[in-house]
């Protein structure tokens, strides 16, 4: 009969894992905490605002946006969960109860996780619109309401999983260094998980950019070409770019990490580099707010009008956005959807 440590402190597993529990507040203790305050209060305030203008805009109301709003919202949840992470780490960890180490923790996993499968999602809509020439999701405002709850029931499941079971409290032996109080068997599951994940947005992304520039090569070869698509589909490449690029440098890192402790790794010292892999994740919160929607010409004018700058016209909304004239209408029915929204 297995003997399990549920009334034991989080000093007693972090001693056991070897993992170092301090007891006063040290130079790079203040340092990790005042950097991650302020990327949380800045990824708080920047995916807030792209909650704000997806609701009063009401040329938001399409399936990309709802995405995009719900993208915000657990980017929003990410920036909560690392805010809480931060006012209980350092010193006060050794303070917390293990029910409060793991709210702690599961609420880190379950925003992390839905940020990643709502990238996915995305990624698959954008596939669908770009290969059927529309230029919204035919999908149904029941149908994404479906998908968002996907989202959060796949995350939450994910992230409360450990509080549930999967953890070390009854095997020491099979505990993580990163995470004491989790088994070393879900980090792993849960690497590979993102990691699938990622690479299915690699795969749906590069055959986006593989079908953009054979179809801007085909285009380009006849006068009729519409220099507002081409332009356009420039958009949608570089915006492709840096989607792939922000991720590959933002997760790959932490996933590696997270998976080299999984599988028990001896020589590898995760420890020297778990908070600052982990702060590199959140980063890609604030990073999806400004891909995802500072690209976006209607949706700048929007936050101008939100933030009441100078510079924001009296009319903000550009009508050409989601209504072309009729010579553009013309070339969208041939090429396919060039406005703002196909750069996403």
């Amino acid at each position: 009969m297995r003997h399990c440590f549920y009334n034991e402190t989080v000093g007693f597993f972090y001693n056991n894992s070897r993992k170092e529990l301090t007891t006063y507040w040290r130079t790079k203790d203040v340092l990790v905490v005042a950097l991650g305050l302020t990327v949380s209060v800045i990824v708080l305030l920047t995916n807030l605002l792209v909650i704000t203008a997806i609701v009063i805009n009401r040329r938001f109301h399409y399936p990309i946006y709802y995405l995009l709003g719900n993208l915000a919202a657990a980017d929003l949840f990410a920036g909560v969960a690392y805010m809480f992470l931060m006012f209980h780490t350092g010193p006060r960890t050794a303070e917390l109860s293990l029910r409060t180490w793991f709210i702690r923790q599961s609420l880190l996993d379950t925003s992390l996780t839905a940020s990643v499968v709502n990238l996915l999602a995305i990624a698959v809509e954008r596939h669908q619109t770009v290969f059927t020439m529309q230029l919204h999701s035919k999908m149904s405002n029941q149908r994404v309401t479906v998908l968002i709850l996907c989202i959060w029931v796949t995350a939450l499941l994910l992230g409360l999983i450990p509080s549930y079971g999967w953890h070390c409290l009854c095997a020491l032996d099979t505990c993580s260094s990163m995470a004491p109080l989790y088994s070393r068997s879900y980090l792993t599951f849960w690497a590979i998980s993102n990691l699938v994940i990622f690479l299915i947005m690699v795969v749906v992304y590069t055959h986006i950019f593989v079908y953009v520039k054979r179809k801007m090569t085909r285009m380009s070869k006849h006068t009729s070409f519409h220099p507002r698509y081409r332009e356009t589909m420039i958009s949608l490449v570089k915006t492709v770019t840096i989607i792939l690029s922000a991720f590959v440098i933002c997760w790959t890192p932490g996933q590696v990490v997270l998976l080299l402790d999984g599988l028990g790794c001896r020589s590898c010292n995760v420890l020297a580099v778990e908070k600052y892999v982990l702060l590199l994740a959140e980063a890609n919160s604030l990073i999806n707010a400004v891909v995802y929607s500072c690209r976006d010409t209607e949706m700048r004018s929007t936050f101008r009008r939100i933030l009441c700058l100078p510079c924001a016209r009296s009319s903000t909304y550009a009508p050409t956005a989601l209504q072309p004239s009729a010579a553009d209408r013309g070339a969208l029915a041939h090429n396919g959807h060039f406005t703002v929204d196909s750069s996403i």
